[in-house]
């Protein structure tokens, strides 16, 4: 594993070992460097990934040895090349020809005793007679029907089965075959008869030719989809001459070209190969085939969507600042809500700002009127319905000097509104109450706000729906407890959702953390964190580092971890200061020689963290918050013309490029080849979700609602 991946073999080893004790992959990211050799969280990922697939395979080993052992197959010769196979294609392809399977032509061929035939024809003169050869082996007449072997034309052909299984059964033969499949299969796609109209959406792919091994992951991901609607018919394999011509080199048996009889024993080989090729090998290798390629596009979608994700949650906070929101709509108006520096609603109303001069002046005198009753800093809008127009509103209704407005995104409020979370947060308000709330904790901290969203409702995926819908979970929920452990977590404010991502918490302790607080008042420590009922020192020990208690020991409010207490508290007796004194002053904590705290268990990169932690205790590592505004005057796709330079902020990265709003209520593209002055070959280079960019206007297609921008040539300063 350590060769594969690239790693210290020490390293790999360390990651297994904490990982069996049940430490989470930030944990051992953060606080475990010295074992690991300072692996990041992708590494300490990729090793538990790689442990799994190895477990896995072991298993399947084990399975195999058992099965061939009970049925008497298992000999040395055979047990070493199950203990050699180091993956999962190369164990199966040593059990294949042992595997329990129905009854095939092959099988009931060996039952009439062809056996010997097939082996004759196999090791014959090349020019030798194959139906003098087959002779012996015709049966009487009177024999059982499902033995008989009437002529010399049923005996070469149940011989052919033979041949033809036991090549499809062969390692190598069936390795040469695969790794052709791998380098040179085609991928064609072409239209179902008679579907051409109703699977119109596909029209790209009609009749397309694309080598396999250099297909990106979105264009296979749509050619597989319009298969499984029944738009297009697909097939991945390489040119019939090219595996034929494989199969005959690594057989070892003439070439195709010669074209030998059909009689010679020549000819029934290759009569027998041909069909090994057709009937056998190539639409088992072709699913295979297939498997890989979906997986692996699958695997770039996700890693595609799980970037925009954290890119996404990780997007700077204005910080705890009072905050007014609203969530647009012309005829129902705009719900507007009112919360406190922590997210709390104080007031909510119902405002018509576009309805007219009476209903345009009472919601501008309601807008400034909350303003100043609320102490509002912020004013978040929701860019849905309305929102350019909301916004362009509240921008002029005469609000108070220094209030901010920021149009928010607001995809996948309405699934929030909706959900339990959301009933249990506000039982006694409506959908409309819980989306305008939702919209504007997502501005105050996006990241406490979207853990309680699907990831899949956030609209920052590419083809979200059509892979592994496990794997993407796994991934989605990894990203999320990354992010929320970079961050750390207030014990005493952050919500069950934002609790259960916390290492080693989970939303059984989190549920208790919150139930503990409630009944007894807020954690002056983070020792207080053991009175909670099931927190054992296993899930302290996980999670304490990346929990926030703001009490008397200000390392409680840092990612300081407590094992580390110890030393922090040496290095200040050291200096003769107090531990408030080594966390404010520059000077005291400039004096440290990290060399001279260098213990077991304890080096360089831990004491490194830790002193950058004194320096600034707790601090957000996320960028800060600047308020965006788009171009004025531009609304709708109708105000957009070629050759317009607009700000936007981009909401979806894909492989094929980003989609940027420029606030028309419609994303346009940015083709990857649109992107920079520069070839780029993946636009997370260059983009990411909640990014904002300049882009130019290059065409505006109002039958189809799409509009394409580039950035090319384009200051983004």
């Amino acid at each position: 594993m350590a060769a594969a991946l690239s790693l210290p073999v020490s390293g790999v080893s360390a990651v297994m070992a904490l990982l069996d004790e049940g430490a989470t992959i930030p944990f051992i990211a953060r606080y475990r460097k010295e074992a690991t050799g300072s692996l990041d969280e992708v590494q300490v990922a990729a090793v538990r990934d790689a442990l799994e697939k190895a477990r896995e395979l072991d298993k399947r080993r084990a399975a195999v040895l058992a099965s061939l052992e009970e049925r008497g197959l298992l000999t040395p010769q055979l047990s070493g090349a199950v203990a050699g196979a180091s993956t999962l294609t190369a164990l199966e392809d040593v059990y294949l020809p042992y595997r329990p399977k129905r009854v095939t032509r092959a099988e009931k061929a060996r039952r009439r005793g062809l056996a010997p035939l097939a082996e004759a024809l196999r090791t014959a003169r090349p020019t030798a007679d194959a139906p003098a050869l087959a002779s012996p082996h015709v049966t009487p007449e009177g024999t059982d029907p499902e033995l008989a072997v009437p002529d010399v034309q049923a005996a070469p052909a149940g011989a052919r089965d033979i041949l033809a299984e036991t090549c499809a059964e062969s390692a190598p033969l069936r390795g040469a075959l695969r790794d052709l499949f791998v380098r040179r299969a085609v991928l064609r796609a072409k239209a179902v008869p008679g579907k051409e109209a109703e699977g119109a959406t596909y029209a790209d792919w009609f009749g397309h030719e694309e080598r396999a091994a250099a297909m990106p992951s979105h264009r296979l991901l749509a050619m597989l989809r319009g298969e499984r609607e029944g738009f297009l018919s697909v097939s991945v394999r390489p040119d019939d001459a090219d595996a034929l011509d494989t199969l005959h080199r690594r057989a070892g048996t003439a070439a195709p070209g010669t074209a030998p009889r059909p009689e010679t024993a020549a000819g029934q080989v290759e009569a027998a190969l041909a069909d090994a090729r057709k009937r056998l090998l190539a639409p088992s290798l072709e699913n295979e085939l297939r498997t890989a390629l979906r997986e692996r596009a699958e695997a770039q979608a996700i890693g595609v969507f799980a970037a925009n994700l954290r890119e996404l949650i990780m997007a700077p906070p204005p910080g705890g600042r009072r905050m007014l929101a609203l969530d647009p709509g012309w005829r129902t108006g705009s719900k507007l809500v009112c919360l406190d520096a922590q997210g709390t609603l104080l007031h909510h109303e119902v405002i018509h700002p576009l309805t007219g001069d009476a209903g345009a002046e009472r919601a501008a005198r309601t807008l400034r009127d909350c303003c100043m009753k609320y102490n509002i800093e912020v004013v978040a809008v929701g860019n849905g319905t309305a929102g350019r127009e909301t916004e362009a509103f509240v921008r002029n209704a005469g609000l108070p000097p220094g209030v901010d407005v920021v149009l928010v995104n607001e995809t996948g409020a309405s699934v929030y509104s909706a959900s339990d979370v959301a009933r249990r947060e506000f039982p006694d308000h409506d959908l409309t109450v819980r989306g305008a709330v939702s919209i504007g904790r997502r501005l105050m901290d996006p990241l406490a706000e979207l853990v309680k969203i699907d990831p899949r409702s956030l609209g920052v995926g590419q083809y979200q729906h059509d892979v592994d819908q496990p794997a993407l979970r796994r991934a989605l929920d990894e990203v999320v407890a990354s992010c929320v452990n970079a961050v750390g977590v207030d014990a005493n404010t952050a919500s069950p959702e934002l609790l259960a991502h916390v290492s080693g918490i989970g939303p059984v302790l989190a549920r208790n953390i919150v139930a503990h607080r409630a009944e007894n008042g807020p954690f002056r420590s983070r020792k207080d964190l053991l009175k909670v009922p099931r927190l054992g020192p296993k899930a302290f020990e996980q999670a304490a580092g990346f929990l926030r208690v703001r009490g008397d020991n200000p390392l409680d409010a840092s990612a300081v971890h407590p094992e580390r207490y110890p030393l922090v508290a040496r290095m200040a007796a050291d200096l003769g200061c107090a531990l408030a004194d080594l966390l404010r002053r520059d000077d005291l904590r400039g004096r440290i020689r990290p060399e001279q705290y260098v213990a077991d268990g304890v080096g360089l990169p831990t004491l490194t963290d830790i002193l950058a932690e004194l320096a600034g205790p707790g601090r957000d590592p996320r960028p800060s918050f600047a308020p965006f505004r788009f171009a004025e005057g531009v609304h709708s796709p109708d105000d957009l013309e070629p050759g317009m330079v607009l700000p936007g902020i981009v909401t979806n990265v894909t492989a094929f490029g980003a989609f940027v709003d420029i606030g028309v209520h419609r994303d346009g593209l940015v083709h990857v080849s649109q992107l920079s002055d520069r070839f780029v070959r993946d636009p997370a280079e260059v983009v990411a979700p909640g990014r904002t960019v300049r882009v130019r206007v290059l065409e505006v297609d109002r039958a189809r609602g799409r509009v394409s921008l580039g950035m090319k040539g384009v200051d983004q300063q």
